[in-house]
């Protein structure tokens, strides 16, 4: 197998040199070996060891010690923790949503433009690489993957209501937000069936994701209660709930899983990560479903960057795999691999992901209709509480459609939700 790395200048092996001797390490003296072994954290379920393994494969003196925290948010708090004190993995996957409050203390982290030079981020999608980069300039993380936002719909189920099945015309048929809803009543009205999952992660999460501006401006204030892009996507979502195409089942829940497979609803949302999730729930519903782009201009939920802590022992070993296997042939590699959606421009570019396919999804145009989703997408800043105003908002949505809260209600409830929720 050919070697794979990001560029190293020369002049970032002497700069790499300073930072090993510079940081005080998180159990020992440190190394400033590459085949040390290094300890990395990792999200459960993302088939991070794949990831681990083919490395191993192309360096075969390298140690890797893959431990698998938990889910995004547990590895985020175990890290929290970590740095506080305690002892500190030498590589550690960050979710995005988690990342903004890492980014506002760049001193956790080595700035990686210490190991890989001033364009170590030049290879990947600038919004991507501005989400992992600090106000003095570091870069505290490389972009691993990213969440293009498509749709999963069942074409068997749109055959039956009339409506068109190839990926093409759905898209055109849809292409706003205002024509989902509209084709959602269409639907219900032939089949007497919901159309949509649920209003907040398929309709609110879509829509309030390609905004210019969300929860911050851009200069980081707080504008989420006062600003109108997010409250027309709340609004969309109230919209879609009170057009009866909604079968109100949450994303996750215990009717989640079993709606894909027996038809409760139609369509749901498809960021990039959730597809093994599609076919791991529903394995009997092969070549029933079809991949098409959102209404609206595209979109992202989702991605991670990875990250090496300060007090790291073994930070040239941890950034070894970081150039090993984020550079744009190693996503595109990973990708073919898992499925894992790149974040380097040359990767979604590439014949690999823009020519992709699944015969499950009835051979639909999954990577170029993803690519287009992502390098569509709106950048916009994300503050530290992003996280928390999103979670609130989305609750709101699911008290509405559980009964508990009136549909004019909704928008009023999870602002102040938020506010509750960010100490506001």
């Amino acid at each position: 197998m050919n070697r794979r790395k990001l560029a190293l200048p020369i002049a970032a092996v002497g700069a790499l040199a300073l930072v090993l001797s510079g940081c005080s390490g998180g159990s020992g003296s440190g190394s400033d070996d590459p085949d040390a072994e290094f300890e990395f954290w990792s999200f459960t379920g993302i088939g991070q060891k794949d990831s681990v393994d083919r490395y191993l494969e192309e360096m075969p003196d390298a140690k890797v010690k893959l431990s698998e925290v938990g889910s995004t948010t547990e590895t985020a708090t175990a890290l929290t923790a970590a740095l506080a004190g305690g002892r500190v993995p030498d590589l550690v996957m960050i979710q995005n949503d988690d990342l903004p409050k890492f980014v506002e203390n760049p001193g956790n982290f080595v700035d990686l433009r210490t190991l890989g030079g001033d364009d170590v981020g030049d290879d990947y999608l600038d919004w991507a690489v501005d989400a992992a980069t600090a106000d003095d300039g570091s870069l505290i993380g490389i972009p691993t993957d990213v969440g293009g936002l498509s749709f999963a719909y069942r074409a068997d189920l749109f055959e039956a209501a009339g409506l068109p099945t190839d990926p093409a015309e759905v898209a055109q048929m849809w292409s706003s937000w205002d024509d989902f809803i509209a084709m959602g009543e269409k639907y219900t009205a032939a089949t007497g069936q919901p159309f949509v999952d649920n209003v907040e992660t398929s309709v609110f999460f879509s829509t309030v994701n390609q905004v210019t501006e969300k929860y911050y401006s851009p200069d980081g204030e707080l504008i989420f209660d006062t600003n109108p892009q997010v409250e027309e996507a709340f609004d969309v979502a109230v919209r879609a709930y009170d057009a009866g195409i909604s079968a109100n089942i949450p994303a996750w829940s215990s009717g989640w899983a079993p709606g894909k497979a027996n038809g409760a609803f139609a369509v749901t949302t498809a960021p990039s990560w959730i597809l093994s999730g599609l076919k791991n729930d529903a394995p009997e519903t092969e070549g029933d479903w079809r991949i098409a782009s959102i209404p609206g201009v595209g979109g992202n939920w989702g991605g991670s960057v990875i990250a090496i802590p300060a007090r790291a022992d073994n930070k040239a070993a941890a950034w070894q795999y970081i150039e090993t296997m984020l550079s744009p042939e190693g996503q595109t590699e990973h990708f073919a691999q898992t499925g894992t959606f790149p974040a380097a421009e040359a990767a979604l570019e590439s014949d690999e992901v823009k020519g992709y396919t699944d015969p499950f999804f009835g051979d639909s145009p999954i990577g170029a209709t993803i690519s287009e989703s992502v390098l569509q997408f709106n950048s916009f800043y994300n503050g530290p509480d992003t996280s928390a105003i999103g979670g609130a908002l989305l609750n709101a949505l699911v008290d509405m459609q559980a009964g508990n809260v009136a549909p004019a209600d909704a928008w009023e409830t999870g602002v102040a939700s938020a506010k509750a929720a960010i100490g506001g």
